[in-house]
């Protein structure tokens, strides 16, 4: 695993968040006579290649080019777009919690004079066109999902498939008796710029879902539920035990980039047995190794019941796309990402890309291991939206540092957890 100085990227994210907006947004030239429309999201990498290759026939049709930036200081950018007013002309958007507050602000601008709305919530899931809504109206589209909750391993050191764990308590046995050479159970990376700490909040959610089951977690994130409340702080003690056996311990899963969290699944010997990451990590696995192939090289299952009360719970995320500037360019490429052929691109170039339409075919996907991870979306008994993107941006932020406060020192856990209570409040009241 690869470390990352943190400390000059903290420093910079205001400098750095301002002068990236300057960038995306300055030039309204194309190539050949065109315009441009720009756009600023999360992607790098793999993703990136794959937003470009899924916006290819827009510009080719309209003549237009996509001008995008990626950053994974999302909401660093955006907040300072929204304060000096210098912003893309889409962006894709933190979670559902920034996107209310930016609606609200009356930065991001309604799609309900913009998209086809009746066709929109015809193909899409019920559950996404309600995130994406603010007072009655459409302020954010899902362009893309993913499932979350889900346990990598390599098959090539142990394959799980014949015998996957269906409890926790199973899995911790079965890890244990074929752990092998491996440098120990988990493999984690919660370092992420301005947003480090964000994958222990997954960690956080998933547990929560399983033990406490989609009640607790509802009324958690929606602020009815302390953090100081038993169910919680059981969450983060189990969060506990899988830190003090992560390879490495804290300071490596602080210093390790979450795109390379997983990585000590290929290494030799092995720097852990699992990796706990949502579907999109296979684009960052195959960034770090080339050669891998899905299935062969990696495969996963999904988290393991922890109360046998919550079977066949599922946690999700998704990509909200909004608009800042509503121009003729922006309308147009905002109505080609929500259709199906467009979506089709990106689920065809696979590293775990799922439509939030709908009718895509599951044909179109590269390989059963994304396949399945489309299947299960529609197949969960009990599923619930990423809890950390609902809650209030002050919260989110508090959350992701109580996660890093956490991994550094586990006998504080008392006083962060009352701390987070107190963001809560204070989030909630303002």
């Amino acid at each position: 695993m690869h470390q990352r100085n943190n400390t000059w990227r903290r420093v910079a994210v205001v400098v750095g968040a301002a002068a990236l907006i300057v960038g995306a947004c300055s030039g309204g030239g194309g190539t050949s006579g065109g315009k441009s429309v720009t756009v600023i999201g999360t992607w790098g990498g793999d993703e990136e290649k794959a937003f470009k290759e899924m916006v290819k026939p827009w510009e080719t049709s309209t003549g237009n080019t996509v001008k995008y930036t990626g950053t994974r200081d999302l909401n660093a950018v955006l907040t300072t777009g929204v304060a000096s007013g210098v912003l893309p002309d889409l962006a894709g958007l933190p979670g559902p919690g920034q996107m209310v507050e930016f609606a609200k602000g009356g930065s991001l601008k309604p799609l309900d004079d913009v998209l086809d709305i009746a066709k929109y919530k015809e193909e899409t899931a019920p559950a996404l066109v309600d995130l994406g809504t603010v007072d009655g109206k459409i302020s954010g589209v899902f362009i893309k999902a993913a499932v979350k909750g889900l346990i990598w391993y390599n098959p090539k050191v142990h394959d799980w498939s014949s015998s996957v764990p269906t409890t926790w308590d199973d899995l911790k046995t079965q890890a244990a008796a074929n752990k092998g050479d491996a440098n120990a159970i988990w493999c984690v990376g919660l370092e992420s710029g301005a947003a480090t700490g964000w994958p222990g909040t997954d960690w956080i959610e998933d547990i929560v879902l399983r033990q406490a089951g989609p009640d607790v977690y509802q009324a958690w994130w929606q602020g009815t539920q302390k953090w100081t409340s038993p169910e919680i702080k059981a969450a983060f003690e189990t969060f506990g035990e899988v830190m003090a056996d992560s390879s490495g311990g804290a300071n490596t899963a602080l210093t390790t980039a979450f795109q390379e969290g997983g990585d000590g699944l290929f290494n030799t010997p092995p720097g852990c047995v699992f990796h706990h990451q949502a579907s999109f990590i296979t684009g960052f696995f195959t960034d770090s190794f080339p050669d891998l192939k899905a299935g062969t090289d990696y495969d996963y299952f999904i988290f393991p019941d922890i109360n046998p009360q919550y079977t066949g719970a599922l946690e999700g995320s998704g990509d909200l796309f909004g608009m800042f500037k509503k121009t003729d360019l922006s309308t147009s490429l905002m109505k080609y990402l929500v259709t199906a052929d467009a979506q089709a691109i990106w689920a065809k170039a696979g590293g775990g890309y799922i439509p939030s339409n709908k009718t895509v075919s599951l044909d179109v996907y590269p390989d059963d291991v994304t396949r399945k991870q489309a299947a299960a979306t529609g197949e969960a008994q009990i599923f619930r939206f990423d809890g950390g993107d609902l809650m209030p941006n002050e919260l989110k932020a508090a959350f992701f540092k109580a996660m890093v406060d956490f991994a550094q020192d586990q006998s504080a856990l008392d006083s962060i957890l009352a701390e987070l209570d107190a963001a809560s409040e204070s989030a909630r009241a303002g």
